[in-house]
C-alpha cells in the first residue's frame, strides 16, 4: 500500500488555492467590462441571439412539459383537502420560485454553457487567443465579455419563458383536462403571488445563476488544455461544476430569502 506524501497533499492543495486565485481574478475583470461591452452592445447582441434563441425551444418545450406535471401531480394532492381551486397558485409559486430558475438554470448549463466552453476551448486550440495577445487585442474584453453579459442578461428572460408556458401547461390539465374552474385557477394566482416577494426571489435567483453559469462556462473554456482531450473534458467539467454550483446556490439563496 503506497502512502500518500505530505507533499503531494501540499502541492494539490496549492495548485487549487492557485486555481481559485486565477478563477477570481477573471470574474473582476469580466466584472470591470460591464461598461467597455456596453459601448460595443452589438457584441453582446449577437452572443445574446446565439445563447437566448437557440435555447429557446428546448426551455419553453420543458417548461411545458413541467406545467403538465405540476398540474397532475398537485391536483390529485390538493383533492385530498378539498383544495383542488387552489392548482393555480401551486403550480405559480412553485415555477417562479423554484423550479423556472433552477432547471432554466441546468438546461442552460447544459445547452448553451458547453456551446461556450466548446467555442472558448475550439479558439484557445486554434491558437486564436494567442494571435489577439499578440496584435495587442485583449482576450477578456473581445471575447469573454460579450459572452459573460450575455449570458447574464439571457438567463432571466428565459427563466420567465420557462415559468410562462409552466403555468399555460398547469392551466391546459387543470382546467381543459380536468375540469378545475377557470376563474378560480387565475384568481388564486392573482391574489396569492406577491410581485416582489415571489416574482423578485425568482429574478434574484436566476441573475445569480446567469453569473454562475456562464462564468463557469467561460472559464472552463479559458483554462482548457489545447487539445481535443482538453476541450472535452473541459465541457463535461461544465455541466457538472455549474450544476452543482445552481443547486448548492440555490439552497443557499432560498435560506436566505425565507429567514429575510
Amino acid at each position: 500500500m503506497s502512502w500518500i506524501k505530505p507533499q503531494d497533499v501540499g502541492f494539490a492543495a496549492r495548485r487549487q488555492l492557485a486555481d481559485m486565485g486565477h478563477g477570481g481574478r477573471l470574474f473582476f475583470r469580466l466584472l470591470k467590462t460591464l461598461v467597455g461591452s456596453l459601448r460595443r452592445f452589438s457584441l453582446v447582441r449577437d452572443q445574446i441571439h446565439f445563447l437566448g434563441n437557440y435555447s429557446l425551444v428546448i426551455i419553453a418545450v420543458s417548461g411545458l412539459f413541467v406545467g403538465f406535471v405540476f398540474g397532475l401531480q398537485g391536483y390529485y394532492t390538493l383533492q385530498r383537502y378539498g383544495s383542488s381551486e387552489a392548482l393555480g397558485l401551486l403550480v405559480t409559486l412553485s415555477l417562479v420560485r423554484e423550479l423556472g430558475p433552477v432547471v432554466t438554470a441546468l438546461l442552460f448549463a447544459g445547452r448553451a454553457g458547453t456551446s461556450l466552453t466548446a467555442e472558448i476551448g475550439l479558439m484557445k486550440a486554434g491558437e486564436q487567443i494567442s494571435v489577439m495577445e499578440m496584435m495587442a487585442v485583449d482576450p477578456v474584453l473581445r471575447v469573454l465579455a460579450p459572452r459573460f453579459w450575455a449570458g447574464v442578461i439571457t438567463m432571466p428572460l428565459l427563466a420567465a419563458v420557462f415559468s410562462a408556458m409552466g403555468i399555460i401547461g398547469g392551466w391546459v390539465v387543470g382546467v381543459l383536462m380536468i375540469g378545475v374552474d377557470s376563474g378560480s385557477f387565475w384568481s388564486q394566482i392573482q391574489g396569492g403571488v406577491d410581485v416582489w416577494r415571489d416574482v423578485g426571489n425568482g429574478i434574484v435567483k436566476s441573475v445569480v445563476f446567469g453569473f454562475t453559469v456562464t462564468f463557469v462556462a467561460l472559464l472552463q473554456g479559458f483554462e482548457a488544455q489545447p487539445t481535443p482531450e482538453g476541450v472535452a473534458s473541459a465541457t463535461t467539467r461544465t455541466v457538472v461544476v455549474a450544476s452543482l454550483a445552481v443547486l448548492a446556490l440555490d439552497f443557499i439563496l432560498t435560506a436566505m430569502m425565507f429567514t429575510i
